[in-house]
């Protein structure tokens, strides 16, 4: 804040990449679903009872009475789909490299699960990957992350034929949309949406990694990452203490030029951050109306948090700032068990499907975004409540994991069998959701 105490542009474009800015300003919209002063929604709290029950009745199912066993939301469960593959990726790196550097294997893991959730945005209803080693097939966010660690193990991302399990910059430039709709399989009959999203992604990753050698060295990997967070760790016995404000930093910063140009505000590029016309009437100054989410970071951050802690025995401090993640299963829980009605007439019909569709960008979205952030920190409470848990016994990514994502795609496939999809169909770039 400047010496006459208003608030600069570029000091709320530095506040709006922040992990706190993103409960702030979801709160705000929520404030006005209370209200009934959304533009594209309705609110029912009535409802959210149901959604808990329905989720602990899922988590009953899969985990008996022993929740501590569930594991955190992350990546790691997409790249495990159906069969371990991460340990044995880790075991063969051990086996090629005999006497493999423990920082390598770190630093390794990092740009597997990096690169992998980086490729993990809305593939659409169609796509399917093929396994050819397991002869299983995949969809969604389980094809991409299997898809991307034989990527990965081929060496797709990496400028050194000698060394393929690495992520760089050189390796990325050399990507192109032929090549990788080839490495996930995608032609006529088997398209996937936002294939040039992920593509471009790819290659403005090249760019970004050579611009921020404070995180990623001279050579431009994602896993010299980890020697940035080593410098600004300590050590607590035998324990690595990490600040999540760290990671938080380096992800935010560093992976900033790999998002499409979107929003600015103070010529600073925003992201995942978006404007929110509902609250335009109490938010008249500018850029107050914005609201962050910031969801590839965060998966990426919870993603790298369960690597840190098995692979690395890190512990990382200050999780509690990372939000539920907004994207179309979470949300699209809250939209089918009514938590959150479409107002009449205010997205049109896809012709084919007869669902409400619409563009990211979308307002509409931007609220169901943004509910649905404050929504899954209601839900988890609701479930704790019930359960007798406390946050330390049931944290958020476990609700994730084990209640809420899964729950968004369990009742998708009851409403729509034929595809499973969202309530609301996101016509996605493959670089948002």
């Amino acid at each position: 804040m400047n010496i006459t105490g208003v608030i600069s542009l570029e000091e709320k474009a530095a506040y709006l990449r922040t992990l706190p800015a993103i409960r702030e300003r979801c709160g705000r919209v929520f404030e006005l679903a209370k209200e009934g002063k959304l533009q594209y929604f309705d609110y029912h709290p009535e409802k959210e009872e149901d959604v808990a029950k329905f989720c602990i009745e899922i988590m009953k199912r899969d985990y008996g009475s022993d929740f501590s066993s569930i594991k955190p939301h992350g990546r790691w469960r997409h790249l495990d789909s159906g069969i371990g593959r991460v340990l044995p990726e880790i075991a063969k790196w051990h086996a090629r490299d005999d006497g493999l550097d423990p920082k390598e294997e770190i630093k390794r893991s990092v740009d597997l699960f990096i690169v992998s959730v980086l490729l993990d945005a809305g593939a659409g209803n169609q796509w399917t990957y093929h396994e050819k080693s397991s002869g299983m097939k995949f969809t969604r966010s389980e094809g991409l992350g299997v898809a991307s660690i034989h990527m990965f193990d081929q060496g797709f991302f990496s400028s050194d034929p000698e060394q393929p399990y690495r992520v760089d910059a050189e390796g990325l430039a050399r990507v192109t949309v032929e090549k990788t709709a080839a490495a996930m399989q995608v032609d006529e009959s088997n398209p996937m949406v936002g294939i040039d999203g992920r593509t471009s992604l790819l290659i403005n990753l090249s760019e970004a990694l050579k611009a921020s050698p404070q995180f990623f060295g001279e050579e431009g990997r994602l896993g010299n990452i980890v020697d940035f967070l080593e410098s600004q760790s300590k050590v607590d016995g035998k324990t690595r203490i990490v600040p999540l404000s760290a990671l938080w930093h380096a992800l935010i910063e560093g992976l900033n030029p790999i998002w499409p140009s979107r929003f600015k505000l103070g010529n600073v590029s925003l992201g995942d951050v978006w404007p929110c016309p509902a609250l335009k009437a109490s938010s008249p100054t500018e850029g107050d109306d914005l609201v962050p989410f910031h969801k590839l970071t965060q998966w990426i951050t919870y993603s790298l948090v369960e690597v840190f802690d098995k692979i690395a025995k890190w512990k990382i401090d200050g999780l509690e700032d990372l939000t539920g993640l907004p994207e179309y299963r979470n949300g699209g829980l809250f939209v089918d068990h009514g938590v959150l009605t479409l107002k009449p007439g205010a997205l049109p019909l896809d012709p084919k499907s007869n669902l409400p569709t619409a563009l990211p960008s979308h307002p509409a979205i931007i609220e169901w975004r943004a509910m649905t952030v404050i929504e899954l920190d209601r839900i988890a409470d609701a479930i704790r409540k019930e359960l007798g848990l406390a946050p330390d016994e049931l944290s958020l990514t476990q609700v994730l994991e084990g209640a809420t994502w899964k729950g968004g795609r369990e009742i998708a496939k009851q409403k729509r069998p034929e595809t499973g999809g969202p309530p609301i169909e996101i016509e996605s770039d493959g670089t948002v959701l």
